[in-house]
């Protein structure tokens, strides 16, 4: 109880502090000359927000980046995390998944969502359909692995299958397959749950955005003798050609931090770990945190080009318009 407590006077004082911060910044706003006022009272508001970004997201990237070059206890060990994440056979195979997942499920929820938004546009039924392939984004990556986990349950030769695909083998005379743990297979499994989840997201996105092509750049290729591939290929796809980059590099920072299906699934194990989830394992199973601050910092390299080139290619578009 003596330790609850002193944690709570902590964040008691903390919100204090930080109300008090508050307080100064918005009396000073009040009472500040009219010819600075306006830039003031934005300073003002601004405030809480940069507070929280400071305490909440830049210290905590200060602390990880420094974490990262430090041994199990504590200790400056220079690029020793880093060599071991290069080197090692499972750290290796971390990496080698995160690329794996990284390349195929951006592309296959953009290529299944495009076709789905192109093949239902305008027809009948639409908002229904439209509506069961969105389903999946309203479960928690920890539900979707959890009914996946079913969906491919193993029980053994012999014995009643439960799971959905192992039962189908079974009714067809087939051999109960382990799709979790037979290396490497069992990571494309696991991909298609993620796969399933962005799909809907894609469609929604890109469907609203072939919606928004004009009609009459369509009409005009169609009488120009353009057939239902050329155009859309030389209209639609260029018309939502903004909307795809989003999706794609979207769905692609949410693959790199995927956690919750792996951990959920198979728990990093049987060569399906990646970089998130070794992250934690290094972290908080292993006892080595410099190991798991090195991973997360390659980690946010990692992000960090997806989102300098979605931030130009918005930027673009909005130069354009």
């Amino acid at each position: 109880m003596d330790f609850i407590g002193e944690k709570l006077l902590q964040v008691v004082i903390a919100l204090a502090i930080f109300a008090a911060v508050i307080g100064i910044i918005m009396l000073v706003v009040d009472r500040a000359p009219k010819s600075i006022k306006d830039k003031v009272t934005v300073a003002g508001f601004l405030a809480p927000a940069a507070i929280l970004m400071l305490v909440g997201l830049v210290y905590p990237a200060v602390r990880t980046t420094g974490l990262a070059f430090t041994d199990a206890g504590g200790n400056v060990n220079g690029f020793d995390n880093f060599v071991w994440m290069f080197t090692q056979p499972e750290a290796l195979a971390t990496l080698r998944n995160t690329v794996i997942w990284t390349v195929l499920v951006p592309l296959l929820s953009t290529s299944f969502g495009l076709a789905y938004a192109v093949f239902i546009d305008k027809a009948r039924g639409e908002k229904v359909l439209k509506s069961l392939v969105f389903m999946p984004m309203a479960i928690s990556f920890v539900g979707a692995g959890i009914i996946w986990k079913l969906v491919y349950d193993y029980r053994g030769p012999g014995i009643e299958q439960t799971g959905v695909i192992n039962f189908i083998r079974d009714a067809l005379g087939m051999d109960p397959k382990q799709f979790l743990l037979d290396a490497p297979g069992n990571t494309f499994f696991l991909i298609i749950v993620m796969v399933w989840i962005q799909t809907g997201f894609a469609m929604v996105i890109l469907s609203a955005a072939i919606k928004g092509v004009p009609v009459e750049l369509i009409e005009a290729a169609r009488l120009d003798g353009a057939n239902a591939w050329q155009q859309f290929r030389n209209v639609t796809v260029p018309g939502i050609r903004g909307a795809l980059v989003v999706v794609l590099t979207t769905i692609t920072i949410a693959t790199l931090k995927v956690f919750d299906i792996v951990r959920t699934m198979t728990a990093g194990n049987y060569d399906t770990s990646v970089v998130a989830n070794e992250m934690y394992t290094q972290a908080f199973r292993a006892g080595e945190p410099g190991r798991g601050a090195a991973l997360a910092l390659v980690l946010f390299l990692m992000v960090l080009p997806i989102v300098v080139y979605n931030a130009r290619v918005l930027r673009k578009q909005r130069e354009i318009h």
